[in-house]
């Protein structure tokens, strides 16, 4: 299992953190410990040693403490025993949990801009399918070397589609739930699309959202993100890590 003290001393704090005061700090410590969980190099059920982060980042353990306590808030971190924090856990519940709430505040989101949205919107969606229809190979069985390119390829498509909503609000928690969500998928080193053509679910998502046909849009977003979360659950990482204790 990866640790805090694995990830080596790559991240000690630049002269600049250090010579800043520790509300500065502690978002740094928030910021590296944060990109190490949902980028999967501090798997789930992992202790987050604050005597260890401290060390490894150069900062005081009050910073790291904040920055954990910054964490839990967001969920991905827990507290437990009363005296420590450890990186939350994944769970096939967990997972189609946060697909249902996904798809609750995606929906607002895509119906708030179809009634919002001008051409200009309209032919940003188009100009974003087309580079992700580039970028995703027609054999979709090479796209996991792809991934890491792709997805912020992938996910410029899906925000082109709720830009807009009006609600700066709204996007943030959406934003939040999708980082929780690629968390998912970078643990499932096996992931594949396997028989999915994506290109044909974006083109009717697309096609859908510039018709203004909020019904069939929704529905089609539903299926899409219900088909992601079918193939994460079949794979191995969930059922594997689900509430692990903390070691």
């Amino acid at each position: 299992m990866t640790d805090a003290t694995e990830l080596g001393a790559r991240d000690k704090a630049s002269p600049e953190v250090e010579g800043t005061g520790n509300k500065s700090r502690s978002l740094y410590a928030f910021e590296v410990i944060r990109a190490d969980i949902l980028e999967g190099r501090l798997m789930p059920g992992s202790r987050l040693h604050s005597v260890m982060l401290a060390e490894r980042l150069g900062i005081s353990r009050a910073a790291v403490r904040e920055a954990l306590s910054r964490l839990a808030s967001e969920g991905l971190a827990q507290s437990f025993d009363q005296r420590g924090f450890r990186v939350t856990p994944v769970s096939q519940e967990d997972l189609k949990d946060l697909t249902r709430v996904r798809i609750e505040i995606e929906s607002l989101a895509i119906k708030a801009s179809i009634e919002r949205g001008d051409a200009a919107w309209e032919g940003a969606i188009v100009g974003a399918f087309h580079e992700l229809q580039r970028a995703t190979p027609a054999e979709q069985r090479h796209l996991q070397p792809l991934m890491g390119d792709w997805s912020a390829v992938h996910q410029r498509f899906h925000g082109s589609l709720v830009a807009a909503c009006g609600s700066p609000r709204l996007l943030s928690i959406r934003e939040a739930l999708i980082e929780q969500s690629e968390r998912y998928r970078k643990l499932s080193v096996s992931y594949h699309p396997g028989e999915r053509n994506l290109n044909e679910e974006h083109k009717q998502i697309m096609e859908a959202v510039i018709d203004r046909d909020v019904p069939a849009a929704l529905a089609l977003v539903a299926r899409h993100f219900n088909k992601t979360t079918k193939i994460l659950l079949e794979g191995p990482v969930v059922s594997a890590n689900t509430d692990r204790p903390a070691s």
